[in-house]
């Protein structure tokens, strides 16, 4: 018995590593669409932690083009149907810049007799055309904040205990960024922040505009 439980826990960190490092945005919501699980993807998206977006709906980021998309999911949820559903979605990133996409939810359970969960995975598609590109040039708040830290020489496991995420979400912010300001490494992450007005000059320790 204890092995059996044993295993059952090796599985689960497993599966939330995989989860943890899926490079699209994913989440695992209650049936009235309340975060219960995200990855750090669908955090960056919004330019937040994993745990913050915990009760927060899915849908107040991420607007349906189509409303009527919505009530017939939960038409279909009523009577406990289990295909997949897809919702066009437009949002505001946290850089600043509208994007596009498609929003799948799964539901998914234990049991037939088990409460019902949706695997909310978004798909993006591109850009809104328009003048939001102009925040190609900024940072989210919690990109911000690693950069502040690196700008201080931390690590990536000291930037990922200071900010809450997972060191995955610390290189996933990083990579983002990256190819966002065309930068090759960490040093001219830091060097494009304070070009950029991201970081405050000539403070230490270093810390985000605007703070």
């Amino acid at each position: 018995m204890e092995s059996a439980h044993t295993s059952d826990v090796v599985w689960r960190n497993r599966a939330l590593t995989l989860f943890d490092r899926i490079p699209v945005p994913v989440a695992v919501c209650d049936v009235h669409g309340a975060i219960v699980l995200a990855n750090p993807a669908m955090a960056a998206e919004w330019g937040s932690t994993p745990g913050a977006l915990r009760g927060q709906n899915v849908l107040d980021r991420f607007r349906p083009q189509e409303p009527t998309q919505i009530e017939r999911i939960v038409q279909a949820l009523r009577l406990r149907h289990r295909s997949r559903y897809p919702v066009s979605v437009r949002w505001d990133a946290a850089d600043g810049v509208r994007r596009h996409g498609e929003l799948t939810a799964d539901p998914v359970s234990d049991s037939a007799e088990a409460a019902t969960s949706l695997l909310v995975v978004v798909r993006v598609l591109g850009e809104c055309p328009g003048p939001d590109r102009a925040g190609a040039s900024s940072a989210g708040p919690v990109e911000a904040r690693i950069l502040a830290l690196l700008a201080a020489g931390a690590t990536t496991a000291r930037a990922a205990r200071e900010t809450g995420l997972s060191v995955d979400g610390v290189t996933y912010h990083l990579r983002r960024l990256s190819t966002r300001w065309g930068a090759a490494g960490r040093t001219e992450l830091v060097a494009r922040a304070y070009a950029l007005g991201v970081l405050t000059p000539g403070v230490w320790p270093p810390e985000a505009a605007g703070r």
